[in-house]
């Protein structure tokens, strides 16, 4: 009786391919296999039939494989990988250990501090896991911008949101904590009209030049549109690197994150301007989906979650993250 193609395909199946592949012969994979070549022999000559290919070349005396043969041999590889990282995830889920994790960030949100956060994690060795291996949580980085950052931990499209306007309200089963402030310098190219201008710059002359904005990210709440003057002629772009390029290049003026701009400037591909209105900062906050929040077949708070929620209470994380503050010392994460 021929097997089903479905059923034929058995760990045990890619398993025997391996084996014969690597060690070159039936008779040296039967005896790592605990069989004997006879019985491997007939599993081989089960698979075929199943798949209805022939997958080993019999002219030769070695195990030669045909060209189905070696398909089958890679993709029956990459199955096996699968199926193992299939099983170390769900035995971490059982530990406590999220399958993914996503994260929202600001786009005000140091990037190189997030990354390193980011390296720390991925360098963990639970000692709940007797593998040896990190936690295996596929972390999910987002780029939000004002309130797309807070749509997405809201609406739950994020576990944990970073660089929240300070003013968010907390709804049940959300939990936000201060995180620090972002300071903003106003900047035009070298060659920008306003760049020999006479200091502080007024409203009423800033008005006067194109505003670089970026485009709020939230789909549902209502966006968030700061620094713009009534009737002001606005380019809106999509990030924040696209806002530092067109200013860079006189497409227009307005504010940007100091540490974003701070070797622009030295460099001399910016000019920072003072203004009359008050010094520019913006008080940000971070959130958290807590244990009250509503999320079906998910742990209210996993570890992965936990550990980047230890990494936050840290306040020279929280400074690089708004700073870019350089590399955090381990013992401060």
């Amino acid at each position: 009786m021929t097997l089903d193609r479905r059923f034929a395909l058995t760990p045990e199946a890619l398993t025997m391919m391996d084996t014969i592949a690597r060690t070159g012969s039936f008779a040296a994979a039967a005896r790592e296999l605990g069989k004997v070549p006879s019985a491997l022999t007939y599993s081989v000559r089960q698979l075929e039939d199943a798949l209805d290919v022939l997958l080993f070349d019999r002219s030769s005396r070695q195990a030669r494989l045909t060209a189905a043969g070696t398909e089958l041999l890679n993709e029956g590889r990459r199955l096996l990988a699968e199926m193992d990282a299939v099983a170390n995830r769900v035995h971490r889920v059982s530990t406590g250990w999220e399958t993914q994790l996503t994260i929202a960030a600001d786009a005000v949100v140091s990037r190189q501090t997030l990354f390193e956060l980011c390296e720390a994690f991925y360098a963990l060795r639970p000692p709940e896991l007797h593998d040896g291996a990190g936690p295996g949580t596929r972390l999910r980085l987002r780029t939000e911008v004002l309130a797309g950052t807070t749509e997405a931990l809201m609406l739950g499209s994020a576990d944990l949101a970073i660089g929240l306007p300070a003013d968010t309200l907390a709804p049940a089963g959300i939990e936000i904590r201060p995180l620090g402030e972002a300071p903003f310098v106003y900047v035009v190219a070298p060659h920008h009209p306003l760049a020999n201008a006479e200091e502080p710059l007024t409203d009423a002359v800033m008005k006067q030049h194109r505003s670089i904005a970026v485009a709020d990210s939230a789909q549902r709440m209502s966006p968030i549109t700061v620094n713009i003057q009534p009737g002001q002629d606005v380019l809106t772009v999509s990030s924040m690197q696209a806002k530092l390029e067109a200013q860079m290049i006189g497409l227009g003026v307005g504010f940007l994150p100091e540490v974003l701009v701070r070797e622009h400037v030295a460099a001399g591909r910016l000019v920072v301007k003072q203004v009359a209105r008050q010094r520019m900062t913006a008080p940000l906050s971070y959130g958290w989906r807590s244990a009250a929040a509503p999320q079906p077949q998910k742990a209210p708070q996993g570890l992965a979650l936990q550990w980047w929620l230890q990494q936050l209470e840290s306040p020279t994380t929280r400074s690089a993250l708004l700073l870019r503050g350089g590399p955090c010392p381990p013992s401060e994460k």
